[in-house]
């Protein structure tokens, strides 16, 4: 900081002022001669435009001031350094969850134990067409306690990318760059992990972003099945100016039934052949697996996301009572708002997920309400059973059903175990034999003991509804296409051929609310009339009188100026 020192040479006495920190700068008004004090011209008009935002001026002597300038001289923090004053050494990172990570949620994980959080998913060129957008995903969730912050985009155009992430960059502290979502939506986009084999595009998106941004860029990737690849990829990005490496240590096609288990020996390999922080993702469901991750990979830290909805309190190494976690959302939720009512209800599915599965008319119930206060009211309903279940000493049961703990204590959701799983990345035979997919025998007639759980729900609503295929009406089919014909129909014919047929014949079907007779009728009708009433009116101007008609003529003809 040397050079930012002229100006202050001049001032009596600076002492117990770090001047590596700040500008010391006249205060009466800002000229284009005082441009010593900063580093370039770009600089200085970043500074009088408003983006710093005088957050502590002290006054000094002889009109000098002491001013907050963090971001206009200093210069970016990058790697290793990023990590350690800017994310303060974060090693428990909540992950960016679609439509979860949002901000009650990550004030709620960060009271219990997380250093880190990131928001939610955001589509850069939303993000940047719509105003509303950004203000309900980013600018209307500005809190002082939720820091660090990193803004995640999903984008596969280089200048989209950067204007998003430059109207999100006074919000957060980095921005990251989505290339890890293996969702359907993701494929129709392009974007997420579907870009992982487009290298040049990737390499221009992250070294136009760090070029451009006063903040970091950081990026989430997936692993490739060659560990060899995953490193190499890993280093592109580096060398692009990607700050800080996620390593989701799953496979583009690891997902829903098939995610099997994530290979932390990729994430060893790319942490040890990068020079830039990493963290680690995947199969974190307790603390104890957060501490044998970074054990044995050497990451600096690791991200869990189903791990934290299941159990907010991961991080502290706590499993407590749902209704805990679930109260205290709500609270925050209600100190906070506004929090979208579909956010709230998927987490407290998330939480309960074990309780619902034995109360199943709670269940319905949570998914039918409109309401905060009808959420909170079902979340006490399952406390008050849970503990009633509790009174009466009834844990042996849970221990039947195959959990760790009672249902009513957060612990992971552990998913069934896909017919091949995948371990360190190698692709291995499943010790369980692979059973042949059978269609159910049509029955004469289903009972309710052999109704699937969807036909179960419908007859739970609408218990009247018949579902034996005997007693199921049989319809008529239509004489040209084979579907089942107006009960009513005047041609004996389905809607879509009766409408055809309808139309070229013009004629009526009163089943089908086909009218176009009547109004081909109508409009002849309309038609004469109005011809009878131009023919009408010829005859009166035919029957008016001589002097009337010679007045008009004269009204009609010009008059001559003389």
């Amino acid at each position: 900081m040397s050079e930012y020192t002229t100006e202050v040479k001049d001032l009596p006495t600076i002492e117990a002022v770090d001047i590596t920190n700040y500008l010391v700068l006249q205060t009466s008004y800002y000229t284009r001669q005082q441009m010593k004090a900063f580093k370039s011209l770009e600089a200085y008009n970043f500074f009088v435009s408003g983006w710093v935002h005088n957050l502590g001026t002290k006054r000094l002597r002889d009109g000098y001031s002491l001013v907050f300038a963090r971001s206009a001289v200093m210069a970016k923090l990058q790697g290793f350094e990023f990590w350690r004053k800017t994310l303060k050494e974060a090693r428990y990172v909540v992950a960016p969850m679609v439509d979860q990570s949002e901000l009650a949620w990550r004030l709620l994980s960060r009271r219990h134990g997380a250093q880190l959080c990131y928001t939610p998913m955001l589509h850069a060129q939303v993000f940047v067409r719509d105003a509303n957008y950004r203000r309900e995903n980013l600018y209307n969730e500005v809190c002082e306690e939720d820091s660090p912050l990193i803004a995640q985009f999903c984008a596969n155009d280089p200048e989209v990318f950067l204007q998003a992430a430059l109207l999100a960059q006074d919000y957060c502290d980095a921005i990251d760059l989505n290339l890890g979502c293996p969702q359907m939506i993701a494929k129709r986009g392009h974007y997420g992990v579907f870009l992982q084999d487009e290298w040049d595009l990737l390499e221009k998106m992250v070294s136009l972003a760090n070029e451009k941004l006063k903040v970091p860029i950081t990026c989430k990737i997936r692993v490739f099945k060659e560990v060899e690849k995953t490193v190499r990829y890993a280093q592109m990005l580096e060398n692009a100016g990607c700050q800080l490496l996620t390593v989701h240590g799953r496979t583009k096609d690891q997902k829903g039934a098939m995610t099997g288990i994530a290979s932390w020996e990729h994430i060893k390999a790319v942490r040890q052949a990068v020079n830039i922080p990493v963290f680690a993702n995947g199969n974190i469901q307790h603390l104890s697996d957060v501490e044998r991750c970074i054990q044995e990979t050497g990451v600096q830290g690791v991200m869990s996301a189903e791990g934290n909805l299941h159990n907010p309190a991961l991080f502290e190494g706590r499993s407590p009572p749902v209704w805990e976690m679930a109260e205290e959302y709500l609270e925050v939720v209600k100190r906070y708002p506004p929090c979208t009512l579909s956010y709230v209800r998927a987490h407290l599915f998330k939480l309960w997920h074990h309780t619902l599965q034995i109360h199943q008319d709670l269940r319905e119930e949570l998914a039918k309400v409109k309401t905060l206060e009808g959420l909170a009211d079902v979340s006490k309903q399952l406390r008050l059973r849970c503990q009633e279940e509790i009174a009466k000493g009834k844990d042996s049961e849970d221990k039947e059903s195959g959990l760790p703990f009672p249902h009513w204590i957060c612990q992971p959701y552990v998913r069934p175990v896909p017919k091949e799983t995948v371990t360190n990345g190698n692709s291995q035979a499943s010790v369980l034999k692979k059973t042949v997919c059978q269609k159910r025998a049509l029955e004469d007639c289903e009972s309710a003991d052999t109704l699937s759980k969807n036909k179960q729900k419908k007859r739970s609503r609408n218990p009247k509804k018949n579902f034996c295929p005997e007693q199921k009406p049989k319809y008529i089919k239509c004489e040209q296409c084979g579907n089942p014909k107006g009960n009513k129909c005047v041609f004996s014919l389905c809607r879509g051929c009766c409408k055809k047929k309808a139309y070229k014949e013009v004629a009526d079907c009163p089943s089908h609310g086909l009218r176009f007779k009547t109004k081909a009728e109508k409009r002849k009708a309309e038609e004469k009339e109005q011809a009878e009433r131009s023919t009408t009116e010829v005859e009166r101007s035919d029957h008016i009188p001589q002097p009337l008609q010679d007045s008009r003529r004269e009204l009609e003809e010009p008059r001559l100026l003389l």
